[in-house]
């Protein structure tokens, strides 16, 4: 919850439309549950950017779990390491305009996510 209104708090503050608001906050609690759930918890990270005269959101999860042996298999849509119905991270880098994620098995995974206004 504290994610999801700390990004809503931030997505106004840049100004984004609304559909633009209500995706980010939708993938932030996506990384958010994966962090608590695949992770075992971690740390989340955010703020506002200006480039190139546009405004934008940032957000970066962090945890150190166990990590993700091939993002790209995690990426696609439908996959699931559990019980879910594969929506998580390919879902959350479909709502958003630019995803990164680095991971590897043993060493945690960080992603971080950026909506534009």
């Amino acid at each position: 919850m504290r994610a999801r209104h700390v990004v809503r708090r931030l997505s106004l503050d840049a100004g984004l439309r609304l559909i633009d608001q209500t995706k980010l906050v939708t993938a932030v609690s996506e990384l958010a549950r994966n962090t608590v759930v695949h992770g075992g918890g971690g740390r989340m990270s955010a703020g506002l950017l200006e480039q190139g005269g546009r405004s934008g959101v940032w957000a970066l999860f962090e945890d150190d779990g166990p990590g993700i042996s091939d993002i790209e298999q995690a990426l696609r849509q439908g996959f699931t390491t559990g019980d879910g119905l594969g929506l998580g991270l390919g879902g959350a880098k479909r709502l958003v305009h630019e995803f990164s994620a680095r991971s590897a098995p043993g060493e945690g995974t960080a992603v971080r996510v950026v909506s534009w206004r």
